[in-house]
């Protein structure tokens, strides 16, 4: 019996193909989309979890501002991880980390520049279950100068020969270290907020010349390590977190320690001073929320088509009855054509993710993976759906089973009765979503091109930073010189117009800025406990990179005391309450123990990009800095390819040991919307998607309606309605539910986009033409859609209608 039902369904299924083709299309590309996303949020939510994580807690300081602390650094001092230790029994273990951003190797003749390392304290194995392939976890990082690295890395290094006991140089801003590798880890997860490519023994901070005495020695003053700690597995951390809070271990009143889950970095932490751009909570939220939306849809789709089509076969049910078929048997047989369907679309829609993972995750940029343990984990969304789609599709097997034999084969239950408002409260249901992502697509649109469009205070157009790591050349003195001499030499060179130094520029890593709390002016004699940000440059650094002067200049290195002059913002200037920029100029401030003189104030510029407010800069005056700026004017990808080359034989000709990269500022000052972009990309996809999805079931739908309606229509006709009178009314009741849908949805949009807006300090308002916009596209979407079929039945030859039925 059951191979006969199954067969009966399988049959029907072929019968009706665009019935079928619908049906199994929408669920099935909807299940697909749910598990594509579904697979990158499970990477996001999967940051930093591994064997233990749980204890694991990172250190971070907060500051005083106004009445309240808010959120401060990421990193702390480097006596944190020990005095928490030693006041707190729940504490086990410490381990502070100094990040190196980028540092040099050469090993043999091998030369090359390595980014992501740290100093890493002995108890780094301790915490962190990082599986050592080579050598011992308690003793790895026990000594100076010793070296853990990862895998890639050793191979790069030395290929397939053992590493242990092998040396190495290693520099850092010119300074020379010998270390010795004492083992080798496996590559550390890219689902890891902090990831090393080395680790070196934090002991060895005192015996390298990169760092001085108070790098090394305990102290309160500088705060440039990131600290993690291990405690008991009862501990509470709201309880620790509190008890940190109010030790005050560093006797400052204007700063506290505090305490973060590792496992909610990634998603949940967005610190000055973070080791890598983290994740966002707000955008893993919205995609889980398309996911579902996109699955819901389908599911309408599925469960609305269904319903109508079922109570179309009244006569069927009625022979069925008549020779000898009893209720359970109708019911079943309806079970087993939803069972059926719903398997069959399940089947595909696993193997199209599968298929598109691959293509999915060169998009995402991330290595996504979907396995068996995934799909147990979606197992209660999947069955929802399904135990959703057999009750409500039983509604109408059950009432048409219930109806009598001579009713059923009379006449067709009428599935457009004013009775029957399920269907309608699901197709509104469905433009309320559509309509809803249309409008969430166009803001996030309009956000990313006013982004895109406003002015950020620079022009880094064409501007190239030049850097490498110098060997060899120990006097400070004489690669000052060289460096001079290279910034004289380039911009001899064809395209290149003006160069300059500089520490760090917009768009470049935070951990390039320097940072201070309370600058004093001694003619006010007070200071401002704020976090102000600083960094070097020299006197054609605002030329190069399009900053303008609102009063007083550039920095004269002729004058005798131009290390002590600094070039403020116009931010600066409202928080320290100095008045206009005239009145500023020559006005004396102390920090770091040294009076600075004002020389010259720019207007606001945007360093952090647009996501971010301004805050506060300062720019000191130093001529020979990390990065060298170049000002290219080529045209052509030939003409830039030239001076590029021109450039390297330059550098290296001057500093024949050394490495040489180079960067373009505007590409990297992109890079700051990355995530946002693709973001943007990824809702506009999957909106297009949602809409395809809610149009095929609109299709269906119409095109039931239509043949349920092909009397009535060839009646009117009969009378002389026209086609354009056939087509209105056929389409009313369509566009009447579109925008119901558009109303409701108006509210729902304007809350949520507004919360995902908050992320940036510059947004635009969501104003009435996007919405608008919004709703005229749903009436074209509805309209486009609805009219075919109704055009197709409008224009069929009312006699031959009349006479089939």
């Amino acid at each position: 019996m059951l191979n006969l039902y199954i067969k009966i369904a399988i049959r029907y299924l072929l019968k009706n193909p665009m019935y079928s083709l619908i049906n199994i299309g929408g669920l099935s590309t909807g299940i697909a989309i749910f598990i594509l996303i579904m697979a990158y949020v499970k990477y996001e939510k999967s940051y930093d979890k591994f064997e233990g994580s749980s204890s694991v807690y990172r250190v971070y300081l907060d500051y005083l501002e106004g009445d309240s602390f808010v959120p401060g650094d990421a990193m702390t001092y480097n006596k944190t991880g020990l005095t928490l230790k030693e006041i707190f029994p729940e504490i086990v273990e410490y381990v502070r980390l100094y990040y190196f951003e980028k540092v040099t190797f050469i090993v043999g003749d091998k030369i090359f520049e390595q980014s992501s390392g740290s100093l890493a304290d002995k108890n780094f194995f301790k915490i962190f279950s990082i599986p050592l392939v080579k050598g011992d976890r308690e003793l790895a990082l026990q000594e100076p100068n010793s070296i853990v690295l990862n895998e890639s890395l050793a191979k790069k290094l030395f290929g397939d020969v053992n590493p242990i006991k092998k040396t190495c140089e290693i520099y850092q801003n010119g300074k020379k270290i010998l270390v010795t590798v004492t083992g080798v880890m496996k590559n550390i997860p890219e689902n890891s907020h902090y990831k090393n490519s080395f680790l070196i023994s934090f002991s060895t901070q005192k015996k390298w010349e990169a760092f001085s005495k108070n790098d090394y020695e305990l102290n309160w003053n500088n705060n440039n390590c990131y600290t993690y700690i291990k405690t008991i597995p009862s501990t509470n951390e709201e309880v620790l977190r509190n008890k940190i809070i109010d030790s005050d271990i560093e006797k400052n009143k204007e700063e506290r320690h505090n305490i973060e889950s590792i496992e909610s970095i990634h998603l949940h932490s967005n610190k000055p001073y973070e080791v890598n751009e983290n994740g966002s909570a707000k955008r893993i939220k919205f995609l889980t929320t398309i996911a579902y939306i996109i699955i819901i849809i389908s599911w309408l789709n599925y469960i609305n088509l269904y319903s109508t089509k079922f109570l179309d076969r009244g006569k069927e049910v009625g022979m069925r009855k008549v020779v000898g078929a009893v209720r359970y048997q109708l019911i079943i047989q309806s079970l087993i054509e939803l069972m059926v369907l719903n398997s069959i679309s399940i089947i595909i829609g696993i193997s199209v993710a599968i298929i598109f993972l691959p293509l999915y995750t060169s998009f995402s940029g991330h290595i996504l993976y979907f396995s068996f343990n995934d799909v147990i984990n979606l197992l209660p969304t999947f069955l929802f759906l399904f135990f959703g789609v057999l009750f409500i599709g039983l509604y109408p097997a059950i009432l048409l089973s219930n109806s009598s034999p001579i009713i059923t084969l009379k006449k067709k239950i009428n599935a457009s009765s004013r009775k029957f408002n399920i269907r309608k409260i699901l197709v509104v249901f469905q433009f309320i979503i559509t309509t809803s992502l249309l409008i969430g697509a166009i803001v996030i649109h309009k956000q990313m091109q006013f982004m895109g469009k406003q002015s950020t205070g620079v022009n880094l157009n064409g501007v190239i930073a030049v850097k490498g790591e110098v060997i060899g050349v120990k006097n400070d003195s004489l690669l000052k010189r060289k460096f001079n001499v290279l910034k004289n030499e380039l911009v001899t060179l064809p395209f290149v117009s003006k160069t300059a130094a500089s520490d760090t520029y917009p768009g470049d890593h935070q951990d390039n800025l320097s940072s201070n709390r309370g600058i004093i002016i001694p003619s006010k004699k007070e200071s401002l406990k704020k976090v102000f940000y600083n960094y070097a440059v020299d006197e054609n650094y605002f030329s190069i990179t399009g900053m303008k002067f609102i009063s007083g200049k550039t920095f004269n290195p002729s004058v005798e005391n131009s290390n002590t002059e600094v070039v403020v913002n116009e931010t600066f200037l409202k928080e320290m309450e100095l008045g206009n920029a005239k009145d500023a100029i020559g006005e004396t401030l102390k920090f770091w123990n040294i009076n600075w003189t004002i020389v010259g104030v720019i207007e606001d510029y945007n360093h952090f990009g647009l996501k971010k407010s301004i805050t506060p800069m300062l720019i000191r005056y130093k001529d020979n800095s990390k990065n060298l700026l170049v000002q290219l004017e080529a045209q052509t990808e030939v003409e830039f390819a030239e001076v590029l080359e021109k450039i390297e034989k330059k550098w290296s000709a001057i500093f024949p040991v050394s490495t040489f990269n180079y960067e373009f500022l505007e590409k990297k000052y992109q890079l700051l919307y990355k995530d946002d972009k693709k973001f943007s990309d990824a809702f506009q996809i999957f909106t297009l998607l949602a809409i395809l999805i809610a149009a095929m079931g609109l299709f269906g739908l119409t095109s039931y309606t239509c043949f349920l309606r092909k009397k009535e229509i060839g009646i009117r006709k009969a009378n002389g309605a026209s086609v354009y009178q056939v087509v209105t009314i056929l389409n009313k009741d369509f566009i009447k539910w579109a925008f119901l849908g558009f109303i409701i949805s108006i509210p729902i949009s304007f809350y949520t986009m507004n919360i995902w807006l908050e992320d940036f300090a510059y947004r635009i308002s969501i104003s009435s033409g996007v919405i608008i916009l919004a709703g005229i596209l749903t009436l074209c979407i509805t309209i486009f859609t609805v009219s075919g079929q109704s055009i197709q039945a409008a224009l069929n030859n009312p006699t031959k209608v009349l006479r089939e039925d």
